[in-house]
């Protein structure tokens, strides 16, 4: 056989062979960081990450592996773990289906022991509304949550009942049905976010978190930072373990043909030695 052909198919084999091995590697190291981190806080440690990782076959992506299954596995996860023993969430996700969110929400509502939510980035509308359940947020510093207000399609359902309110008289029947079933849908989240907060904040505060959350006064991608949180009512503090960080960096986003992001991972402390040139103090 012609060794060129031999290389070729050697080549193949081995690309084909190595995401999978890699893949492998990577699942077997976060379970390990998983076990390790919850044996350290005595709690069942589940993760929501909404990464679009792949792997890849010559270059084309072919399994994903962060799905809409996600809910109920999470619920499965909850059931599995002893009443009294505590329940960490680290949470990482722009969101989704409302339902979903709900679910798990009110699970975690329910369970007796302890639920903490940890948000080292990001968790937008279905994940803010999942950590309303907890009864502790742990955020890094420049962490942010986001409103829940409900999107129909391609519109904030809030935005369908504005247009609503403007004058037209060649409006058509679908535009009122949209109101209608927008309506409906901001009222039902308002009630899941007051049946969630208002055991700890009271039914006066609940209804305004509640409000202030669904009713669409910002657009739906609005950061809501630390200290909104707080000021809130919401039970927030920062101080995202390291161990996390380092769980997080073993959920790789899909590979790009040119980094968008690149840096010398190596942590700088002032008063270091060999940490470049020195930089110019602009303040007065």
């Amino acid at each position: 056989m012609d060794p060129i052909f031999q290389l070729f198919w050697l080549f193949l084999i081995i690309s084909s062979v190595a995401p999978l091995f890699q893949q492998q590697m990577l699942t077997y190291e976060r379970m390990k960081r998983l076990m390790q981190f919850g044996k350290q806080r005595d709690s069942q440690v589940i993760t929501l990450i909404h990464r679009q990782e792949t792997m890849s076959f010559l270059g084309f992506p072919i399994l994903r592996f962060i799905d809409i299954e996600d809910s109920e596995r999470v619920l499965r996860a909850i059931r599995l773990t002893p009443p009294d023993m505590a329940i960490d969430l680290i949470l990482h996700t722009p969101g989704g289906l409302v339902l979903a969110a709900g679910q798990i929400a009110h699970a975690l509502a329910q369970h007796p022991g302890k639920v903490t939510v940890f948000v080292p980035h990001y968790a937008m509308s279905g994940g803010t509304l999942i950590a309303l359940a907890a009864d502790e947020v742990i955020m890094d510093e420049n962490a942010v949550l986001g409103p829940v207000d409900p999107q129909l399609g391609e519109y904030p359902a809030a935005s369908i009942l504005a247009a609503l309110r403007t004058p037209n008289p060649n409006r058509d029947d679908r535009t009122l049905i949209l109101a209608d079933i927008a309506e409906k849908a901001i009222r039902q989240v308002e009630e899941t976010v007051y049946r969630l907060v208002s055991p700890r904040l009271g039914e006066e505060r609940g209804r305004a978190l509640a409000r202030t959350l669904s009713e669409g006064r910002w657009t739906h991608d609005y950061p809501i930072t630390v200290a909104e949180a707080q000021e809130m009512g919401l039970p927030v503090r920062t101080g995202i373990p390291e161990e996390i960080y380092e769980l997080m960096a073993l959920y790789p986003q899909a590979h790009q043909r040119r980094p968008s992001v690149e840096y010398v991972p190596v942590p700088f402390h002032p008063g270091g030695q060999d940490h470049g040139p020195a930089r110019t103090n602009r303040k007065s």
